[in-house]
């Protein structure tokens, strides 16, 4: 061979190395510049307290309804949540008063959707003659704690359920709203009517919701808790109590080995709930440990409290800044739960593959 082919040869060698070809994207754990040197549902990211350097880590969640089925009851499959959906760090609206109060997340709401987030904590404020999502304290909302109107947000979610017709969204409301049907005249404004899951179907003492399928068939498809008991009966807002059970948010909820209920709520292993809430985040949100907090704290915790709650997995996992991990994060953590309730394994993948790992009594 001679010397000019040699040099041509080493010449596209270099060439090879250095082009990111579709199939040569890095892989989970793999280091990472930008995030197109990833595989699809990844993303590259950093964290400090677990590893030097960037790594592609987990952004997509495993859609149980896609990659199995959806013929078993809403309350058997588990859900991820964002926690603050809408404290993220760019604010929706332009505003000349800064907000000056924590953010939890980074993604706006559609992207949280699509990277198969299905229920999202909102906090709704009477604020300016309208209803407003507001990280604030006292139940009032301010310039320097608003985020943005709630019928931005929900017209979100309605473009997201009327593009996705076979998923079903939750929505976990902190409400502050004193306006007498405040809260029922900006989810008309958005158009998220047509989907609303009615009171009258929601099971009492435990029993098991409708049929995912059903819920699909009926356009069922927009699940709403809220905070105000009294708006069951006056605007068919579902109070959160009545339904579900949720462990403390929070500094106070993350000791390692306990998982104690939150104040509101009845005990975690009160089977005439059918749902389980499960909150890991901290008081104050620092997105820079969050990585290490959604990551194998995260995992144990969820097994703490699966036998706090009576030996219930969680159908809902609340999360702050939920693409943030060492490596599958809260996308591994709901794989974990769906295994465990489909099919009793530790990941919903090997339901997919015909496995069942619950074991039985003789």
């Amino acid at each position: 061979m001679g010397v000019p082919l040699v040099i041509f040869s080493v010449f596209l060698g270099i060439i090879a190395a250095t082009i990111a070809l579709p199939n040569e994207r890095h892989k989970l754990s793999e280091k990472c510049t930008f995030n197109e040197d990833c595989a699809t549902g990844l993303f590259c990211s950093s964290c400090s307290v677990e590893f030097k350097g960037s790594r592609c880590v987990r952004s997509l969640t495993t859609n149980p309804f896609k990659l199995l089925n959806t013929s078993l009851p809403f309350n058997k499959y588990a859900y991820l949540t964002t926690h603050n959906s809408f404290a993220i760090k760019r604010r929706p609206i332009p505003d000349p008063t800064p907000v000056v109060t924590f953010t939890n997340q980074e993604d706006t709401i559609s992207q949280q959707l699509s990277n198969g987030v299905r229920a999202l904590m909102l906090d709704t404020y009477d604020f300016k003659g309208d209803v407003w999502l507001c990280h604030s304290f006292g139940g009032k909302c301010h310039d320097f704690t608003a985020f943005e109107p709630a019928i931005n947000a929900l017209k979100e979610v309605e473009n997201f359920l009327s593009s996705n017709p076979s998923e079903i969204v939750t929505l976990i409301l902190e409400d502050y709203v004193e306006v007498p049907n405040g809260l029922t005249n900006v989810f008309i404004a958005s158009g998220l009517i047509k989907y609303w899951f009615p009171i009258s179907n929601m099971p009492k003492d435990g029993k098991d919701w409708p049929l995912v399928k059903d819920m699909i068939a009926k356009n069922y498809r927009l699940i709403v808790f809220g905070s105000q008991k009294h708006k069951e009966e006056s605007e068919g807002i579902a109070y959160q109590w009545n339904y579900m059970v949720e462990n403390q948010y929070g500094k106070d909820g993350m000791v390692e080995g306990k998982c104690p209920k939150r104040k509101d709520s009845s005990e975690l292993n009160d089977r005439s709930k059918s749902l389980v809430l499960i909150n890991h985040f901290r008081t104050i949100p620092i997105q820079k440990v969050t990585c290490k907090v959604n990551s194998e704290d995260l995992i144990n915790m969820l097994s703490t409290c699966h036998v706090v709650a009576g030996n219930r997995w969680a159908n809902f996992v609340a999360v702050d800044y939920y693409k943030r991990s060492d490596g599958g994060g809260s996308f591994q953590a709901v794989d974990m739960l769906n295994g465990k309730l489909l099919c009793g394994c530790d990941d919903v993948h090997a339901c997919a593959l015909g496995y069942s790992c619950t074991i039985r009594s003789k």
